[in-house]
């Protein structure tokens, strides 16, 4: 029984020197400091938006354009080409009418042929072709920096969105208690 007592009784001794030195503590551990919120606008000034770069590589098939100057036209409608007659197509008109039989046909003149061209000989165009790397860039905002002023100073945040032409802005105002402070309030 006397054990039990003499415990009892260390502990409450242990617990009251425990107070005694927090009173004794700092001037910040005793108040609890509350914080004085409000919200309000400010001017925006300047927007200014951050741009991530991205780079990216990727093959891609290049071909010399094939010339086409040294193929005959080729006729896609299947109507005769309507030409312009000028005074030299008039002109052949009528030396051609001196020509004509009487039964309206024309007499036939020998006409060099072109040799036809040969079989197996690969296509008629060729393309060079070959795999070259192209690269691209891409651009994207990702914040913006904000200028903007409250009552008369002027202040610059990054913020993940444009906020046009007036900022909300969270104003909080808390006392300040120092070292200086605190030794000044317990003499």
């Amino acid at each position: 029984m006397k054990s039990a007592s003499l415990l009892t009784l260390t502990c409450l001794l242990g617990g009251a020197a425990s107070v005694a030195c927090a009173q004794d503590g700092e001037v910040r551990n005793r108040v609890v400091i509350v914080e004085n919120v409000k919200f309000d606008y400010a001017q925006v000034l300047n927007v200014e938006p951050v741009f991530q770069t991205l780079r990216a590589t990727r093959t891609e098939e290049h071909c010399e354009p094939v010339s086409t100057r040294t193929l005959a036209p080729v006729n896609v409608t299947g109507e005769e080409p309507q030409e312009d007659k000028g005074r030299f197509g008039r002109f052949m008109d009528s030396v051609r009418s001196i020509f004509r039989r009487e039964d309206g046909t024309e007499e036939e003149m020998p006409v060099a042929e072109a040799p036809a061209p040969a079989a197996n000989n690969g296509p008629l165009l060729t393309r060079e072709c070959r795999i070259i790397p192209v690269g691209r860039e891409f651009r994207r905002p990702i914040a913006y920096d904000v200028d903007y002023v409250y009552k008369g100073t002027k202040y610059r945040s990054r913020l993940p969105e444009d906020p046009g032409n007036r900022l909300k802005i969270r104003v909080s105002i808390t006392p300040w208690i120092g070292a200086e402070q605190g030794s000044a309030a317990n003499p």
